[in-house]
């Protein structure tokens, strides 16, 4: 009894003993991936006997949001201060790629002055960077936030919102290539908090790179390229957006 195996012809038995090859793609073109503007390596930070911080590292990339999230004492705030060179890291290294001068800070505290007018509160801050705003420039950041029919009232008469805001457009005068955000929604109204997502998209359009402490998480992690999960001192995850999952936490993110 004879059985027969089905053999399948090599590519040089097809061709006459020269083996074929695909031709060569000419479209492919290589991936550009976005500049580093910051390149956290390995920080730790104790205050005093007390560890905040254990061997953490992330990049901030241009042109994409880096959303930072995690618990109450997780460390954010720390952190942002860190890589902004307002607190020196314990271990480890912050790498800006940026001059000092294109980055800018947003904290808990909103730095105005309450007797200076809206417009000169942004005139003083854009002096501190080397700028000389013209009032049609200032009139349209604060249009941008919506505060340009209060732009000649002293800013001690304004809300917590309302300061928030004028903060903001204190950031989005310079222009910055790397800024720290530290909860920028912290006073606002739903109406404001879209305002600020938009703002963001378009420091992200304007090649910035943008490092994200936000508590509200569902509604903020859309606009995030990238984030960085930190709980018990230490990172969770680091990584795509697309790739967290906030039911994986374990409640670190309630805060």
């Amino acid at each position: 009894m004879s059985s027969t195996a089905s053999i399948a012809a090599s590519p040089a038995a097809v061709s006459g003993g020269t083996p074929l090859r695909p031709e060569a793609r000419t479209d492919i073109r290589p991936e550009i991936r976005p500049e580093i503007r910051a390149d956290i390596r390995r920080v730790g930070k104790f205050f005093g006997s007390k560890l905040v911080l254990r061997d953490v590292s992330a990049q901030v990339l241009a042109g994409q949001a880096l959303l930072v999230v995690g618990g109450n004492g997780a460390g954010k705030t720390t952190l942002l201060k860190i890589m902004a060179g307002l607190s020196r890291p314990t271990a480890g290294e912050i790498d800006l790629r940026v001059a000092p001068e294109d980055c800018a800070y947003l904290g808990h505290a909103t730095f105005l002055y309450p007797r200076l007018s809206a417009v000169a509160n942004l005139t003083f801050w854009g002096r501190m960077y080397g700028l000389s705003p013209t009032r049609a420039e200032l009139e349209a950041v604060l249009e941008r936030v919506g505060l340009v029919r209060v732009a000649d009232e002293p800013a001690g008469t304004f809300s917590r919102g309302m300061a928030q805001r004028l903060n903001l457009a204190r950031v989005f005068l310079i222009q910055p290539r790397l800024v720290f955000l530290d909860e920028p929604g912290t006073g606002l109204d739903p109406a404001s908090q879209e305002l600020l997502r938009r703002e963001i998209e378009a420091l992200k359009g304007a090649g910035a790179g943008v490092v994200w402490v936000s508590h509200h998480l569902t509604a903020d992690l859309p606009c995030a390229e990238s984030v960085l999960f930190l709980k018990d001192a230490g990172v969770a995850y680091f990584g795509p957006a697309s790739g967290f999952d906030p039911a994986s936490s374990g409640g670190g993110l309630l805060c």
